[in-house]
């Protein structure tokens, strides 16, 4: 027999992890003194112990773990285990190496070019969103003259309406002529005459960034979002988003904005 320390110290293993699984099933222990607790093990379970340290090792979690021993050692059953493994191995590797290439830019523009990205870009999945909105195409040159007066009309038909007017969301399509504008919130009352239903389809991946402040300084806020986009491998995926989260000061000093472009791999 051997005492829970001296299993411990064999299988390489803390004493709270054999309490662990003895708690789950794994392994229990072939003693229990009544009297003191201690816990004492075969030398023939020092196989069962490698068992669950090599499948903890690839990653399976104690409830695999626990059918794999329950039914036995199957090598189909195993494979497909290792193939569903696979696969999250694969996603837990694409998302680690771009995280170090985010790391590795950061780095490069703080000690390459004394410069941090002047706003933090994150990205993120949208969920879909339905508008109740107007939309009009203007030259680019009048959109920012065309926002304001586009949400102005659906306030003045949901206005008496508690709580429709929460979120405001622009989405803005460029077009041969200019730039398309839709504007409007999100609704999820009776459909109506008096303004068109959009539905915004959600997103898989958006790179996202947060512009504080007069839309006077927007575009560069976009231009950092943009420039992300690129030095992430990504491709614009669909029209861009303004999640409008606080305006309401006249003088725009204290506005939240999160900007929302959706995008791809090329």
């Amino acid at each position: 027999m051997l005492s829970i320390g001296a299993f411990a110290q064999i299988g390489q293993v803390t004493h709270r992890m054999l309490r662990h699984w003895d708690t789950a099933g794994l392994l229990v222990p072939v003693h229990v003194d009544e009297f003191t607790g201690y816990r004492s093990y075969d030398p023939s379970q020092l196989e069962r112990l490698h068992r669950i340290v090599a499948l903890r090792h690839l990653g399976f979690g104690l409830d695999d773990i626990a059918l794999i021993l329950e039914q036995g050692i199957d090598a189909d059953r195993i494979a497909v285990l290792l193939r569903v493994r696979q696969a999250e191995v694969e996603e837990e590797h694409r998302v680690a190496a771009n995280r170090l290439i985010d790391v590795e830019r950061r780095l490069h523009l703080i000690e390459k070019e004394k410069r941090m990205s002047p706003i933090e870009i994150i990205e993120k999945p949208l969920p879909a969103v339905q508008l109740a909105a107007h939309t009009a195409s203007v030259p680019q040159a009048e959109v920012g003259d065309a926002v304001g007066p586009l949400f102005a009309s659906i306030e003045d038909v949901l206005g008496d309406e508690y709580g429709a007017l929460s979120t405001p969301i622009a989405q803005y399509r460029l077009t041969e002529d200019g730039m398309e504008i839709t504007a409007g919130y999100a609704y999820n009352g009776d459909r109506r005459a008096d303004f068109e239903f959009v539905d915004l389809p959600a997103v898989e991946v958006a790179i996202c960034g947060v512009h504080l402040g007069s839309m006077d300084g927007i575009r560069e806020s976009w231009d950092a979002v943009h420039s992300e986009i690129l030095a992430r491998g990504y491709v614009p995926n669909g029209p861009c988003r303004e999640l409008y989260v606080r305006a309401v000061s006249e003088d725009q000093s204290d506005w939240v904005t999160e900007l929302q472009q959706p995008v791809a791999r090329p």
